[in-house]
């Protein structure tokens, strides 16, 4: 049977088509994958399926019924639910109160919080969700939260479940668990859309997958019968190379020197303490570690945006400890955040004046009296054909743009800047193989032209293919260096952990 059929949906958004004509059939009981670059159109199927927006052509069937879903109360009576990719939970609530949340069962003007909270941990035992059901969401991690975005939408009957994009904030612990939670639920007969461009976890996770391009179905294959060349290819439109063409680095003299340096956290406890690193230009450090345990604080002290306790930041021989960023920044600098709208765009401007944000004062974008606006268009165009951010125009406001190409807007502004020291944290969180492929590209080709780049990234595949040393931190401090050419995952998975490295590439 097939639970959902949308036939020959067309959704517009001025003069940009999003989604072109897209057939998708969804069979009962099955897990069925939706995988396409950022910003081929996977989301906004998804939102026309839950009812957020309503498409100018095409038809829905739901249990091969025709219906109308006017929003998500509708979608909801259909038996669809949809967890996000930013999760909709209200932080001081509780899990319980969360999960009733215009839903609540009220019985002679009053709700009954000690049913609810019983009917949450039936459920939550009934799927292996493990959630407390009176923690604070303010108190729980995000691996937890997540699963109370799926209690949602089961409190409410929903028997076809969308997720979006689920793994892209989660460890690969929690992305075993969320495995195992999205089997149970297929198991106990439900049906399950699975929106990602991570090819592994479709491999081992999914049943049938449908693949969308610049907003047009190309394919849909069992995946028993595929293989994640196949499907990248048929997701980019051109063959994708997993391999990195990359030659040995050639390191020179040191461009960052960070000595004895510790950071609090924002809370005013020890996030760094002591600790000791040296990049030199023409190499690339890894940085690995679990969250949390002082990468964040690291970066930010040498960008100027916390102020270190102690220890000196030496930066192309200048002591740049605890200067305003824009010092820092000119004395070559460049840094793409971990987060990239509270740290990398501002997101009602424009692309152009995105790109601009660390220069707008120089020559040629200002002009004494104000900013040269042909110059900064002409800036931003080369800049969006060289980095292939895909954005209707210059003039497109960032919060419009996917993930995927806000982040290549945030790359294009740092690298062509050309800083002796690249910061690059997390630079492909949520982004597709291509996305990957090119950032990875970019990032070695900084470092060939003789410069330096730091890299922290919580994938630890991404941290071994790029880095030429890798440094784990742990508890704040570099608990030992590893040769990424000879280390595996589970030596650096100890030293994460808090094991003593034994030898490998030293500092």
């Amino acid at each position: 049977m097939n639970v959902v059929e949308m036939r020959g949906i067309t959704k517009c958004f001025g003069s940009f088509t999003a989604n072109d004509n897209i057939n998708l059939v969804v069979k009962k009981g099955e897990i069925h994958a939706l995988l396409g670059e950022n910003g081929a159109g996977k989301s906004t199927l998804m939102n026309i399926l839950f009812g957020l927006y309503q498409p100018e052509q095409g038809k829905v069937f739901i249990k091969e019924k025709e219906v109308a879903i006017t929003g998500p109360t509708m979608a909801n009576k259909l038996g669809i639910g949809m967890v996000h990719q930013h999760f909709m939970l209200v932080q001081p609530f509780t899990v319980t109160e969360n999960i009733i949340l215009g839903d609540e069962r009220a019985s002679g003007g009053r709700i009954d919080y000690k049913k609810a909270e019983r009917e949450v941990q039936a459920l939550s035992d009934q799927y292996g969700l493990q959630v407390d059901p009176r923690a604070v969401v303010a108190d729980i991690g995000v691996g937890m939260q997540q699963r109370v975005e799926i209690l949602k939408t089961l409190y409410r009957g929903a028997d076809i479940l969308i997720f979006d994009e689920p793994t892209a904030v989660l460890t690969p612990q929690e992305i075993e668990e969320l495995t195992e939670i999205m089997r149970k639920l297929v198991k106990e007969g439900k049906t399950i859309i699975f929106i990602t461009h991570k090819l592994k976890e479709i491999m081992s996770t999914c049943d049938r997958c449908t693949v969308i391009r610049r907003g047009k179905m190309i394919d849909t294959v069992n995946i028993s019968e595929t293989n994640e060349n196949e499907l990248a290819s048929l997701m980019v439109g051109r063959e994708v190379s997993f391999e990195l063409d990359k030659q040995p680095s050639n390191p020179q003299e040191p461009v960052l020197k960070v000595q004895s340096l510790a950071v609090d956290d924002n809370r005013n406890n020890p996030a760094v303490r002591g600790l000791d690193l040296e990049i030199k230009a023409g190499e690339i450090v890894g940085i690995a570690g679990v969250d949390g345990n002082g990468q964040s604080e690291l970066i930010e002290a040498i960008c100027g945006l916390m102020k270190p306790k102690s220890g000196r930041i030496i930066l192309n021989n200048k002591d740049v400890t605890g200067l305003a960023p824009r010092k820092i920044t000119e004395t070559g600098l460049g840094h793409i955040p971990e987060d990239r709208h509270k740290r990398g765009l501002v997101l009602d401007f424009s692309v152009s004046e995105n790109i601009i944000l660390q220069s707008y004062y120089k020559k040629p974008f200002s002009n004494g009296f104000g900013i040269n606006y042909k110059a900064v268009g002409d800036y931003a165009n080369k800049l969006i054909q060289e980095f292939d951010v895909r954005t209707p125009d210059k003039d497109t406001p960032a919060r419009a743009l996917s993930g995927g190409n806000q982040q290549k807007a945030i790359i294009a502004r740092e690298v062509d800047r050309n800083p002796s020291l690249l910061i690059a944290a997390q630079p492909t969180r949520g982004l597709d193989v291509g996305a990957i492929e090119f950032i990875h590209k970019r990032l070695i080709q900084h470092r060939d032209t003789g410069n330096a780049v730091l890299l922290v990234s919580l994938e630890l595949e991404e941290v071994l293919k790029v880095s030429d040393r890798v440094a784990v931190i742990y508890e704040g401090k570099i608990q030992g260096w590893v040769d990424p050419r000879t280390a595996t995952e589970e030596e650096l998975g100890l030293l994460m952990a808090g094991s003593k490295a034994k030898g490998g590439a030293s500092q």
